[in-house]
């Protein structure tokens, strides 16, 4: 009977499996109820979720880091593995992510980017603009629409992400988040609290992920990675305020 019981445990054991993902910082709203919907039928198995800037992480697994997949927070950092050989194949899309601008203050954002000159407005928190595509997202907003030689002086950068929202609370008049990280924020209001930067301004935040080398034939992984494109994910996405 105990030799049965053994054989039973070390035959779960070799079953369960686990891998880790390097996920872009916004994806950090909506992670754990993709990981939910995935592994309700697989409680054997398990997913570790490191989350950081894509410029971050992409330079992690240059120099070795050991993930199954990489969801960045634009095409350019995941296809810039596939082209460093990391992968052997392209970048897909996933999801794509909706740049706001958003104050904890009631103001009149129907005046778009052009409100950010104000002289009540003396921080503008944005995402790292070299290593997060989100504050590069803003960056380039700020270009195209003609306000960035006003208000360069006023910007103040968090390393990743999920930095701007609490700066936008505490330190910084408006910040420039995800439409993801308002979710469940009922107490802010579209058009006094947040507004969504005119699309036209910025490279569509098309957010890619790939599939590593060790990986490739990991049956975990490839599941994984199979639902992430899948119809239940884009739902989960779409709750979550993604496109």
């Amino acid at each position: 009977m105990k030799k049965f019981i053994l054989l039973t445990f070390c035959a779960l054991v070799l079953n369960a499996s686990e891998i880790r993902v390097a996920a872009a910082a916004n994806i950090g709203y909506v992670i754990d109820e993709l990981k939910k919907e995935f592994l309700k039928d697989r409680s054997d198995d398990k997913i570790e979720v490191t989350l950081a800037s894509s410029g971050k992480l992409n330079t992690q697994i240059k120099n070795g880091a050991d993930y199954a997949i990489f969801m960045a927070a634009n095409m350019n950092f995941a296809n810039d593995l596939y082209k460093s050989g990391f992968s052997t194949k392209e970048a897909e899309i996933y999801t794509r992510g909706v740049l706001m601008m958003f104050s904890a203050k009631k103001r009149d954002l129907s005046r778009g980017l052009e409100l950010l000159k104000d002289k009540d407005i003396h921080k503008i928190a944005v995402a790292n603009i070299k290593t997060a595509p989100y504050g590069i997202a803003a960056y380039e907003a700020f270009k195209n629409a003609g306000v960035l030689k006003e208000i360069e002086s006023k910007l103040v950068f968090a390393e990743s992400i999920s930095g701007v929202l609490p700066y936008a609370l505490s330190a910084a008049e408006i910040g420039f988040i995800p439409k993801s990280a308002l979710v469940g924020k009922d107490e802010y209001k579209e058009g006094s609290n947040f507004a969504a930067v005119d699309s036209k301004l910025y490279t569509p935040l098309d957010q890619g992920m790939i599939l590593l080398k060790p990986y490739e034939n990991d049956k975990l992984a490839t599941d994984f990675y199979a639902f992430l494109k899948g119809e239940k994910a884009k739902a989960i996405f779409k709750t979550y305020g993604y496109e």
